[in-house]
């Protein structure tokens, strides 16, 4: 590759290059894994109340070639299919996700959260195969598949694999109390009958799993994340073996002191999100770690007894968890003793957040970037070398420019959309072929973002290319007004968006969410005018409760320039 400043920000001994995966694909690596760690804790699946159930990487392993064996002989699966997964952190995630995989079949993440509507969309476009779902969900399917079946329905729970204590009282609880799951009209087997399934058939046939993907090559696709990506269109990314292996690699080669078999990593995140996916479920296992999984993580207090109960060395999160975190008492009263760095991704870090954090836990936040269709790592902010605002270097084996409207790369210092080529860039958007080419320029990926590089490589994001508000012609980078908001003592959260003006084209509105609510917004506009320059300045502020969130807790400033947008049509 051509001169890259940044690789002088590598930790000692790491490598600058990464392009070969380590293993040919996913499959490999899975099996590979659980004879090194066999015995150990590989996920732990732990509830509010403390209740908890353990898989072993050998136990993981076991099920998993059951269900392989299931969906390639019962179910009659064949490699290159699809298998949509959808369900909250448990222990049938890794189970599902491992099986999937050594069955030579593609992984279809969704979100559990969907609305039969949503599902239906996504089904209708990757046509899967089979379908993985949590009780809890299953009620939409019906709907969701209507004109598109679904031959194969496979239903899991949350508290699967747990001990049959803790599984049959969480199970009265959904079923009784808060009413969560409902009867399943649709035909369907339940997730341990499945593994049943696949053990009598590779018993009794001899079955050596591997066969399944032996031919799977690295260039081959492993899952489709649908994502709105840059363009707006929900579309599913193609990431192949090769992109997500060695994507796990990039990232785990620029974190210093992490131990092969030694970590604890609580997983806060959802592992159908690409960054837990790829990180936490792909890289932590690949450590050897023992991955503490949370169902649902609100309230935070929903955290408390696994930072009781097990010795955290890391996590990762978005802002908003780590904003709300440093305002729990509980949190504040013990925070982790064991953590050596958390890990920050999905939405930019404030500094005002990153900062209180280090306080309390005495640990740093380093912050990672990248998209679904990076797989997802770009950057990564080398430990101790962390720079306010920044978003680190470019990770191993990869080029990022900072282009203008052109295409034509930017010298440092200028601003510009982030393009990035490397080994972990999607093979393109699965069967949209017109909108894979929106977002290549060349060989490189267009990310949508508008950003700078300094001379030696670090890199600072400015603001969503469709965020930006255009102020009478000077550019406005959200980021920066909600930056400065929420270092108002009496502000918890903050979103900036544009909002029509017969002035000046495009007005600067802000919605906030106050800890103090004797602030008024004409405080809040004169605390502004101290930090920016006047167009700067939110010409509206608006007090809410709370802000619309995404299921990883990303603030959703497009909900809110919707329902600006409507409320506007209706007036």
């Amino acid at each position: 590759m051509t001169d890259r400043p940044w690789t002088a920000f590598y930790r000692p001994g790491a490598r600058t290059d990464i392009d070969a995966p380590a293993y040919r694909n996913l499959g490999d690596l899975i099996g590979s894994v659980a004879q090194t760690f066999g015995k150990a804790p590989a996920f732990t699946c732990c509830l509010p109340n403390g209740m908890n159930g353990t898989l072993t990487f050998a136990q993981a392993d076991e099920m998993s070639d059951a269900l392989a064996v299931y969906l390639r002989e019962v179910a009659g699966l064949n490699a290159g299919d699809r298998v949509a997964v959808q369900m909250p952190n448990s222990l049938s995630f890794p189970v599902a996700a491992f099986g999937i995989l050594k069955a030579g079949c593609i992984i279809v993440n969704v979100n559990p959260l969907y609305t039969a509507e949503e599902m239906a969309k996504q089904f209708e476009d990757a046509e899967p195969h089979a379908l993985i779902i949590a009780d809890m969900f299953a009620d939409k399917v019906t709907a969701a598949t209507r004109g598109h079946p679904i031959p194969n329905i496979i239903v899991t729970r949350v508290a699967e694999f747990l001990p049959a204590m803790p599984r049959g009282i969480v199970g009265l609880v959904q079923k009784h109390w808060d009413r969560t799951v409902k009867p399943i009209e649709i035909a369907h087997i339940r997730l341990p009958d499945a593994l049943q399934a696949g053990r009598t058939h590779r018993d009794t046939e001899t079955i050596e799993v591997e066969k399944y993907h032996q031919n799977v090559d690295a260039d081959d696709v492993a899952v489709l994340q649908y994502t709105g990506g840059t363009t707006g269109v929900s579309k599913g990314a193609m990431l192949t073996h090769r992109n997500l292996v060695v994507n796990m690699e990039q990232t785990m080669e620029l974190i210093e002191g992490l131990e092969k078999g030694r970590e604890v990593a609580l997983t806060v995140l959802p592992l159908y999100h690409i960054f837990a996916f790829t990180v936490n479920l792909l890289g932590f296992y690949w450590l050897g770690a023992r991955n503490i999984l949370i169902p649902n993580p609100r309230p935070l207090t929903n955290l408390k007894r696994a930072f009781e109960n097990y010795k955290i060395t890391w996590m990762s999160g978005v802002n908003t968890l780590f904003n709300g975190l440093t305002n729990e008492i509980w949190f504040l009263d013990t925070p982790p003793k064991h953590l050596k760095f958390a890990s920050a991704g999905g939405m930019a870090l404030q500094a005002s957040v990153a900062k209180r954090w280090e306080e309390i836990t005495g640990k740093p936040v380093i912050q990672g970037y990248g998209l679904t269709e990076t797989s997802p790592c770009l950057t990564f902010e080398p430990l101790g070398k962390a720079r306010a605002g920044s978003i680190g270097v470019p990770v191993p084996s990869t080029l990022v420019a900072i282009m203008d409207e052109d295409g034509n790369p930017l010298p440092p210092g200028e601003t510009g959309e982030i393009a990035a080529k490397g080994p972990q860039i999607m093979k393109g958007y699965w069967r949209k072929p017109e909108e894979t080419a929106k977002v290549m320029a060349g060989d490189y990926f267009l990310t949508g973002d508008i950003g700078i590089m300094e001379p030696d490589g670090y890199i600072r994001i400015v603001d969503r290319k469709k965020d930006m508000v255009v102020v009478s012609g000077f550019n406005v980078y959200p980021n920066e007004v909600e930056d400065v908001l929420v270092t108002h003592p009496g502000v918890d959260e903050a979103a900036v968006i544009g909002v029509p003006d017969d002035a000046t084209g495009e007005a600067v509105k802000a919605f906030v969410v106050l800890k103090d609510k004797s602030v008024t917004s004409d405080a809040l506009r004169a605390f502004c005018k101290e930090h920016l320059t006047p167009y700067k300045v939110p010409k509206r502020v608006e007090f809410r409760d709370e802000l619309p969130k995404s299921n990883v807790g990303k603030i959703l400033r497009k909900d809110l320039r919707a329902e600006e947008l409507a409320q506007i049509a209706a007036e």
